[in-house]
């Protein structure tokens, strides 16, 4: 048995999600056990000093530095609670497995930034820290993401029925599940992200809740088209995007273009919003993966019950005919599926064992991913 820890901070900005696992001895796949599980919140401060560091700014360098350490002493107390709610000492477990803040992702420029100290978290927490996880793939001529199809295949693969795993945070991605082993995946467009700085700059609020405020408007159709012409919508995959792309002032052009100066109702804009997500989700699935016949949602949007009908309807009412679900139903959260799959990296690191998937993000080839930060 081999302990590891996951520690995930998504593009949602709301905090720090972790999960203690055991792995049996030998691991080929199947299902982990989860010991435990926790999360810390970001403050509404916190939020703010990560969302400015999205975009060039005055002396920013030294303020990622800062944000980073502070993001170091969030990751430790969550690896406290973990501990304390598992009942195992931290001189048990193997590593922790940490990704990081995204603020920049450009792997067209062959780079990408995770705001990080997994050296001053290894020294907190007396555990090896494995973090910087993009960096090899980009470094071989890939994405640098998604990351987790690989995980997703390991864990939630069917010999027998082909499906799809919709992992839709800040940013969606899709794994695409082959019977015979074979996986594709990559992104999709916006998750929740554009949904949350939405009701973020209009109602003031981090979230919209089980998405209440979208359902209770109408989508625009025409806002919808124009937002979905959006070249990235249309690149063949391997594909991978972000906040430097799809964010508030992303938005505000497309309200532009669709009504000039008579902005629709904001619940309206937020419905369409919503509407773009799921439609962005099903057009992928369509387009590389007619034959799927089950999908399954993880992420913060399994939480959005009008996003979970909208792709309910279009799955299985429409042309596609897949059922859809959570990763419940395979045994897993959603909100442990991303925390897990950084745990399973940290895992192949230590295994010394490939964490990419070429077909996914485009790399030259397998490789071993991460840096280890010794405790």
């Amino acid at each position: 048995m081999a302990l590891f820890i996951g520690l995930m901070s998504g593009t949602s900005l709301d905090g720090v999600d972790g999960i203690l696992a055991s792995f049996p001895d030998h691991y080929e796949g199947g299902r982990v056990e989860i010991l435990s599980a926790a999360s810390v919140p970001f403050d509404l401060s916190f939020r703010k000093q990560l969302m400015e560091l999205q975009a060039p700014g005055e002396n920013e360098i030294e303020r990622e530095a800062l944000a980073a350490n502070r993001l170091a002493v969030l990751y430790a107390e969550n690896v406290k609670e973990l501990t304390r709610k598992s009942g195992i000492s931290h001189s048990e477990i193997q590593a922790i497995g940490v990704h990081g803040q995204t603020i920049r992702h450009r792997p067209d420029l062959g780079f990408t930034r995770q705001t990080n100290n997994p050296a001053l978290l290894a020294e907190l927490t007396g555990i090896d820290v494995i973090a910087d996880f993009r960096s090899r793939d980009i470094a071989a001529g890939g994405q640098g993401a998604p990351l987790v199809p690989a995980f997703h295949l390991a864990v939630f693969g069917d010999k027998n029925v082909p499906r799809a795993v919709i992992n839709i945070g800040g940013i969606a991605n899709i794994s695409l599940l082959k019977p015979d082993g074979s996986v594709s995946g990559f992104d999709t467009g916006p998750g929740n992200m554009l949904l949350d700085a939405w009701i973020q700059s209009r109602r003031n609020q981090p979230y919209d809740t089980d998405g209440a405020w979208g359902k209770s408007g109408r989508y625009s159709d025409k806002l919808l088209k124009i937002m979905l012409a959006e070249p990235f919508f249309g690149k063949l995959p391997p594909k991978s995007t972000g906040r430097d792309l799809f964010n508030l002032e992303w938005l505000r052009e497309k309200l532009f273009q669709t009504f000039m100066s008579e902005l629709p109702d904001p619940a309206d804009v937020q419905a369409t919003l919503t509407m773009l997500t799921a439609t962005s989700i099903v057009n992928a699935i369509r387009d590389h993966a007619p034959g799927i016949k089950q999908a399954y949602v993880c992420g913060g949007g399994a939480k959005n019950g009008f996003l979970m009908a909208l792709l309910k309807q279009m799955l299985e009412n429409g042309d596609i005919h897949a059922e859809l679900s959570t990763s419940h139903a395979l045994g897993i959260d959603p909100m442990h599926v991303e925390s897990l799959a950084f745990a399973w990296l940290a895992y192949r690191f230590v295994a010394n064992e490939p964490g990419n998937l070429p077909a996914v993000t485009g790399a030259q080839g397998f490789r071993i991913l991460g840096a280890r930060y010794p405790a």
